[in-house]
């Protein structure tokens, strides 16, 4: 077996998992030089909602963050979360806007690519996987975890052989909602195992208070590498602490070698980084606790608070039981979509408004009607017809891959973004967030031209040109 690889998560996942994305660059930057000397397999750094939050409440250029971290660990791959035909979006985009993503990701410093899509549909991963083969950087593609009659070993076995011959480098589970149990890591990680050649990788959460039980089990039977975060920011919604699972290990045949004591510095600044957003309200100390309703209602946490809130919003915050045994009701109609960024989304509302209405699908959402249309893409399971017909009504289903359906559309967004395009990397920007994007362009120049002259010298001395 050998090493067992450790990809650090503190950067992107830990702090998006915690405190809702908000670490800023200025408190990465420090510690960036010392996290370099460590060994890490892999460190995540960007991807997932760090796109969003940096030019929605950070006021940061995330294709700067990228070249910051690159320059500053030269030595470290750095990997990325991407929702496949999604980028980093809310929406299916055209291949020739998937390919440029991709191109200029790994152009900026992106060494590995973690694709994944909301329905394990393998249509919408194929250009994002082609891409990254063309740029030489490494595909991982991640399978949505999750439960139900149809999500079978077979099921996952079938998929994992369907990345393969995609031309992924390696293969990740990822359990988003951590509804692994230590038992069940170990037979899928042998499964899996059993038919494919390329390296697997777990990454779990800590929500449900298994993952480092997940994490030995899953070693023991050939995982060959693990998603872990510095012990501050670990825990609660986050991941197994990379120290504790560095100690777990050493001396045994699957010895990361990592040093712990230079593991310990790492830690001590992301203590104090810890206390300042615990002091700040940034981190809600409750996110640290274990939640097992995960593994009751197959829920994930983030889903689950959602829900509450909108419930609250229609003063119905006593429907919420009612609510979740809806939610695998509304799953098993819209052909049992694994419940991740959007799906999740999508079926949660679905399922307040059927029970805040009284009536089931009485009120559809824009978001369901277009996943029960196929336009996300295949569903796990086929929708049976008559439910199809009284959703769309007239409307016809999509049963080809979803981006088929879209003309290129680069040079289009090439000349909405034109006016604030100072990099070619601001077309994808916009591209993604059309309506955030201009402001924070708007407020990027007027730091430049010193508009807003008592941040302009600080900001320069933070965000050197690269």
């Amino acid at each position: 077996m050998g090493k067992l690889r450790i990809t650090e998560t503190v950067l992107r996942d830990a702090h998006q998992s915690l405190l809702a994305t908000r670490m800023s660059m200025d408190d990465m930057r420090p510690i960036l030089s010392e996290m370099n000397k460590i060994g890490f397999y892999s460190c995540e750094c960007w991807g997932g909602a760090t796109f969003d939050s940096c030019i929605r409440f950070l006021n940061e250029d995330p294709w700067e963050r990228l070249r910051i971290i690159r320059k500053e660990m030269p030595d470290t791959k750095l990997q990325m979360l991407f929702r496949g035909q999604n980028m980093l979006g809310y929406r299916h985009y055209a291949d020739d806007l998937v390919e440029y993503f991709v191109q200029k990701s790994i152009a900026n410093g992106i060494d590995i690519i973690r694709i994944f899509d909301a329905l394990n549909d393998i249509r919408n991963l194929e250009t994002a996987i082609k891409a990254a083969n063309k740029e030489k950087g490494h595909a991982q593609v991640a399978i949505s975890y999750t439960l139900g009659e149809v999500f079978t070993h077979e099921y996952y076995m079938n998929y994992a052989k369907q990345i393969e011959e995609a031309g992924a480098d390696s293969i990740c589970i990822k359990d988003m909602a951590a509804l692994l149990t230590p038992y069940e890591a170990e037979s899928l990680v042998k499964d899996l195992k059993s038919v494919v050649k390329i390296p697997i990788q777990l990454h779990t959460h800590y929500t449900s208070g298994l993952a480092s039980m997940c994490i030995i089990k899953a070693v023991e039977a050939g995982v060959d590498g693990v998603d872990t975060a510095m012990s501050p920011l670990a825990l609660g919604t986050s991941h197994a602490p990379t120290e504790s699972i560095v100690a777990t290990f050493k001396g045994t045949e699957y010895d990361t070698g990592l040093d712990l004591v230079k593991l310990n510095e790492i830690r001590d600044y992301f203590m104090g980084l810890r206390k300042k957003y615990i002091d700040s309200g940034l981190l809600d100390p409750s996110m640290l606790a274990t939640n097992t309703n995960a593994l009751l209602y197959q829920v994930p946490g983030g889903m689950l608070s959602n829900l509450l809130s909108q419930l609250k919003q229609a003063g119905k915050a006593d429907q919420l039981d009612e609510v979740l045994r809806e939610v695998p009701r509304v799953r098993k109609d819209s052909g049992f979509p694994p419940l991740v960024t959007p799906t999740s989304q999508i079926v949660g509302t679905q399922a307040v408004f059927n029970v805040i209405m009284g009536e089931r699908y009485k009120t559809v959402t824009k978001e369901f009607k277009g996943l029960v249309r196929g336009e996300y893409g295949k569903t796990p399971v086929e929708i049976d017809k008559d439910f199809q017909k009284k959703i769309l009504g007239d409307e016809e289903p999509i049963t080809c891959r979803p981006a088929d359906q879209l003309a290129p559309e680069f040079e289009t967004m090439k000349k909405e973004a034109a006016e604030w395009t100072e990099q070619e990397e601001d077309i994808l920007t916009y591209a993604m967030f059309p309506k955030v994007a201009p402001k924070f362009f708007k407020a990027r120049r007027d730091k430049k031209y010193g508009v807003d002259s008592e941040h302009s010298d600080a900001e320069q001395k933070v965000h050197p040109v690269v």
